[in-house]
């Protein structure tokens, strides 16, 4: 048995379906198929019932899958001894980062990140989250900064913190919150195809994207900003994140309101890949993110009932 087995089982746990599965490890199906079977084999135990639709791990698969994580989690540990006594911050590291996250944690974290580690370079890409993922396993960049969770097993993730989700466009001052179901059936404006935090803004109580619009206007936006401006001339909502919140104008704030707990939250994370050499500085980076962000969030007083992690 091999590391490679255990990470093809425990996806095959997570997904319940083998092509999601070898799909998520980027490998065939065969491949994965063969190497489960294997292992099967060796252990002389069916972990999972093929002859079942989501497939299903029986239970003496699922106590090899827990077996499995545990393994993995002290196989990390000892890849990383080297890194984590040494705690010095220095050299380079090249960071992705999505743009509906960079517009506001940027402002808030660079400058403090390069008066706290004076002697490390950081190279930033604003690009997409599938780019980032791309470009993280072709080891063009070290980490990337994106919503998460990812259904992606060979990348890390650091949660750096969560902010809520809130809606744009209220004009009742005299509401405290909102409850999904109040703009489920409303005109909603949402960022075009390919950023997470459009599927995310449609998740919630399964928002359906309203053309507001006239006949004769198309509309592909790529900023809150651009989303706030059409919202403010031909009405209806849209959905922002807390930490875009904190840079609008007073006025636009009162047009702002937050969702009723469970309040619906983005989950940033500092992902990577091959973390060998660079864990200590990406631990370091994550924390001093999260140190410098999470005073400014509201979930930071939230217990873990009240929020609810919107996936992507």
């Amino acid at each position: 048995m091999n590391f490679q087995q255990f990470e093809y089982i425990i996806a095959v746990d997570r997904h319940k379906h083998f092509a999601k599965a070898a799909e998520s490890c980027h490998i065939t199906q065969a491949t994965l198929s063969a190497m489960i079977k294997k292992l099967e084999d060796e252990l002389n135990t069916l972990i999972f019932d093929r002859s079942r639709q989501p497939v299903k791990t029986t239970s003496e698969g699922e106590k090899i899958i827990e077996k499995a994580k545990a393994i993995l989690d002290i196989r990390t540990e000892m890849m990383f001894i080297h890194a984590t006594d040494d705690a010095s911050i220095n050299g380079s590291i090249s960071l992705g980062i999505i743009p509906t996250i960079a517009n506001a944690l940027l402002p808030m974290v660079l400058k403090p990140l390069i008066e706290s580690f004076p002697n490390l370079n950081i190279q930033i890409h604003e690009i997409t989250t599938e780019e980032i993922i791309r470009q993280l396993k072709s080891d063009e960049l070290d980490v990337g900064i994106l919503a998460t969770p990812l259904n992606d097993t060979m990348i890390h993730e650091n949660v750096l913190y969560n902010e809520s989700m809130m809606v744009y466009g209220i004009t009742d001052s005299d509401r405290d919150f909102v409850m999904p179901k109040d703009i489920q059936d409303q005109n909603i404006w949402l960022l075009e195809e390919g950023h997470c935090f459009r599927n995310q803004s449609k998740t919630i109580c399964d928002i359906q994207e309203k053309q507001n619009q006239p006949d004769n206007f198309e509309f592909q936006g790529s900023s809150f900003e651009t989303l706030l401006n059409l919202t403010d001339q031909f009405g209806g909502y849209t959905l922002i994140p807390e930490l875009y919140f904190k840079s609008l104008s007073a006025k636009r704030k009162t047009k702002t309101k937050g969702f009723v707990k469970p309040i619906p939250v983005r989950e940033v994370s500092m992902v990577y890949y091959r973390p060998y050499a660079k864990k200590s500085m990406i631990d370091n980076i994550s924390a001093k993110i999260s140190a410098l962000v999470e005073p400014h969030l509201m979930t930071k007083a939230l217990d873990k009932k009240d929020i609810t992690i919107v996936g992507i």
